[in-house]
């Protein structure tokens, strides 16, 4: 089977590209600690034109599909009180905001944040908002099947380049709660 690593010509440590990351995950990965060493996170350079998953799947191959992971940035509400969370599932999927979200949350309702806000909020791109190096007092939810995958291909933070990181470490994530169905199909 193959991984993200073969769809792409130049793969590097991240740990190599900080200059290329935004300030937040270049930050964490400079400190990175864990039981997955820093040299398994991995960066890509990509075009920003093809950022999206589906551009990107449809130019590097429909297999890469099955072994991405997208962060979505999620506002649960409660008695006028907002809190931001991240939620992470793979990128066949969707993310079960009115259900496994709002409930983790205990939010009265949850929606996608406005963009402005998780930009704003989160330091990163629209279109490349990963989960290494989000605000800490955000909750970080990653569904179990992405803590699963050997690696994921993730945003490295901006729109120019990807993470490849091993599910592993995602789930390892301060803060990160793996739950079972946040992903829907």
């Amino acid at each position: 089977m193959p991984v993200p690593m073969d769809a792409f010509d130049d793969v590097r440590p991240a740990a190599e590209c900080l200059d290329l990351l935004t300030g937040p995950v270049a930050a964490v990965i400079r400190t990175w600690s864990g039981s997955v060493p820093v040299q398994e996170l991995r960066y890509v350079d990509t075009d920003p034109a093809i950022a999206d998953t589906a551009t990107l799947v449809a130019h590097h191959g429909p297999w890469l599909l099955e072994q991405s992971a997208n962060c979505v940035v999620v506002a649960g509400k409660r008695g006028g009180e907002s809190t931001l969370a991240a939620c992470v599932v793979l990128s066949h999927t969707r993310v079960d905001v009115n259900g496994v979200v709002r409930r983790q949350l205990g939010a009265r309702k949850a929606s996608f944040a406005p963009m402005t806000q998780a930009v704003g909020d989160s330091g990163m791109e629209y279109g490349g908002i990963t989960p290494i190096g989000l605000p800490a007092d955000w909750p970080l939810l990653v569904d179990a099947a992405v803590a699963d995958v050997p690696y994921a291909l993730i945003g490295s933070g901006s729109r120019r380049g990807k993470l490849i990181v091993p599910g592993k470490a995602l789930a390892e994530l301060p803060g990160a709660v793996v739950l079972e169905g946040l992903g829907v199909a």
